[in-house]
């Protein structure tokens, strides 16, 4: 048997990058504490710690935090879990979530990674739109229902929402 050759691949990701009201430490606590998450994101829960666990959208999303660097940086993994399933039918993926000062506001910088290429259009639509209610809640704003964010995100990615992919 011979050594074959490295190959070179790309994975498909979705990446944004965010300007959003500080503190630091404030849009942190959004991030990572379970009773600031509902504003955004759902219920859920992060172990604050590498290795803890992460359970978020009521035990839609599992995963382990890889990295956890406050108030700068939280990495997990992330495994999409239907009631009943005992594990994801879907690759593991990775989202990390980096903040770093920038003018007057925190640059948050979300990427998410290997997303299937079937997804990637409403991946990209999710994260808007949970990056739109995180960006209310830190304006001290009540955000809209999770619905309208979808349906005006849906537009903009070409994502039609009577037909999503599986």
């Amino acid at each position: 048997m011979t050594a074959g050759k490295a190959v070179f691949e790309q994975a498909p990701m979705v990446r944004f990058e965010r300007l959003l009201a500080g503190p630091i430490e404030r849009v942190w606590m959004f991030l990572s504490e379970p009773r600031h998450m509902p504003n955004w994101f759902g219920d859920g829960v992060i172990e604050p710690k590498p290795g803890g666990a992460v359970t978020l959208m009521s035990g839609h999303i599992k995963g382990v935090v890889t990295q956890w660097d406050p108030p700068h940086k939280i990495a997990y993994t992330w495994n999409v879990v239907s009631p009943g399933q005992a594990q994801s039918p879907y690759p593991e993926s990775y989202l990390t979530l980096a903040l770093a000062p920038k003018g007057s506001g925190i640059l948050l910088t979300l990427t998410h990674l290997p997303v299937l290429e079937r997804f990637e259009r409403q991946n990209a639509m999710g994260w808007h739109s949970y990056l739109d209610m995180l960006a209310a809640a830190l304006r001290g704003e009540a955000p809209q229902p999770r619905k309208a964010y979808m349906e005006r995100n849906a537009a903009l990615y070409g994502v039609d929402l009577n037909n999503l992919a599986h």
